[in-house]
């Protein structure tokens, strides 16, 4: 039997790097036996071999600020309008959905909603602009569409009248992290096990690590906190936070690649702290409860629908005060939160384990080439 053939168009980092690229990994690894997948990405040497029987199209990637993703986009949409030949292509993040209108011309399409860009304030009012034009033709497009947000689902009902089926990230149980990798991890970083954890794919505002060190001020922490995450992607946030980490005993590690070392850096943490002030349905915040690490997290409306007061410690999103009550209780109870941290591990892997995830896409792609009605197993909010 013939397997369908999918384009991945918008993950771009392959291996993955940050929330979207790890949601589309995680589902071809899944499903990679079951379809004939070819990942439009930026280039990287690891790329063709990184999961077996899973083809790409590799272009550099453009450093310009603004413009670099929409150029490489730009250079996909071409190749897939001369070259390609697939039964399905499947975009993912709405600042590609410009291109839509091209694509449905000669492909039949998903395309996946992961965020609400313009809300971030990181860009100028000429990016929130076009990020307002893309979600546009994103709700107006005739091909499929999906979230991984319930709250943005709510969001395009409300908005725009249309309908837009909700299937939530999954992920996959937490692998065993070998003694020697965490040990040989914590040598190369300088680092003692039981310290706070922050990490982000990029240290930006909306990620709120500046809530976090103002509530450890309020605190007087004498603790270690861990901050991993790019840092250069706005030199004055990155100014901002070392400024405000006087004092403190914190570790400004990078990027962690790899999900080895993340779990690594999770198993040895006292506390993961997931301050964020605007996301979709966080990766991060699976990983970190499926990992059992307690957490104490930011009460946003895409957080609570994930996790309830039954297995995190929330905190008034924005609000360093609340944040700093909160972490105390934290520090001062931490067998109640080791608790919370057992029963997170376990909803997370009851609702968001990939394998039932990715059934749903299963029956999505195989109702979408067959022209058949998809019925989502997630209830619309």
């Amino acid at each position: 039997m013939t397997k369908i053939k999918i384009a991945i168009f918008g993950a771009n980092y392959f291996p993955a790097k940050g929330g979207t690229s790890r949601v589309v990994e995680n589902l071809l690894r899944e499903l990679h036996t079951h379809f004939e997948f070819t990942v439009y990405c930026f280039s990287h040497r690891d790329a063709n071999s990184h999961i077996p029987g899973v083809s790409t199209v590799q272009f550099p990637e453009i450093r310009i600020k603004g413009l670099g993703v929409f150029l490489f986009y730009l250079r996909c949409c071409a190749q897939l309008m001369l070259h390609g030949k697939y039964d399905l292509v499947h975009l993912h993040k709405t600042d590609g959905a410009f291109f839509l209108p091209l694509l449905n011309r000669k492909f039949k399409t998903i395309s996946t909603s992961h965020a609400l860009p313009q809300l971030d304030d990181k860009w100028s009012w000429l990016g929130k602009l076009y990020f307002r034009l893309s979600e546009r033709i994103f709700i107006q497009s005739s091909g499929t569409l999906t979230t991984i947000s319930s709250t943005n689902a709510a969001y395009y009902l409300q908005k725009y009248k249309r309908q837009v089926a909700y299937i939530p990230n999954g992920i996959f149980p937490a692998a065993e992290v070998p003694a020697h990798l965490t040990e040989r991890l914590l040598s190369e970083y300088g680092l003692q096990p039981g310290y706070l954890l922050f990490a982000a794919r990029r240290v930006i505002p909306l990620k709120g690590c500046h809530t976090l060190l103002e509530a450890l001020k309020l605190l007087e922490f004498k603790g270690t906190l861990v901050v991993a995450g790019e840092m250069g992607h706005l030199a004055s946030y990155t100014h901002q936070l070392k400024e405000a980490a006087q004092g403190l005993d914190v570790a400004f590690i990078g990027y962690v690649e790899g999900m080895d070392k993340l779990n690594a850096l999770l198993s040895r943490a006292n506390l993961f702290v997931f301050p964020s002030e605007i996301e979709a349905m966080s990766m991060m915040l699976l990983e970190t409860a499926t990992a059992g690490t307690p957490l104490v997290c930011s009460d946003i409306p895409q957080n609570t629908a994930v996790l309830s007061d039954k297995e995190v410690l929330f905190f008034q999103s924005k609000n360093a005060h609340n944040l700093a009550e909160k972490l105390r209780w934290a520090f001062d109870h931490p067998t109640e939160m080791a608790a919370l941290a057992h029963q997170a591990k376990h909803r997370v892997e009851e609702e968001y384990l990939m394998s039932a995830v990715a059934a749903q896409y299963f029956d999505l792609y195989q109702a979408v080439v067959q022209n058949k009605q998809f019925h989502p197993k997630n209830t619309q909010p």
